[in-house]
């Protein structure tokens, strides 16, 4: 059931592609992370803030019923 060409072709393509990096390849290093000011965050938050009170608003005061208006 095993093919016995297809095993060696396979272990020889995967041991030419291990075995094709170098240890003298060159590296590029990580940039570091960009730092986001503080304003750029409280205005997301405010944009974020007032989109959501569209959405959603915010309850009010509660109703508060008259004893003295009942029909």
């Amino acid at each position: 059931m095993f093919d016995p060409t297809a095993m060696i072709l396979a272990d020889k393509a995967t041991r030419r592609h291990v075995l094709s990096a170098r240890p003298n390849a060159p590296v590029v290093p990580e940039r570091p992370p960009r730092r986001r000011g503080a304003a750029v965050r409280r205005l997301t938050a405010l944009a974020l803030r007032r989109l959501a009170d569209r959405v959603e608003p915010r309850r009010g005061e509660p109703c508060r019923v008259d004893a003295s208006a009942t029909v």
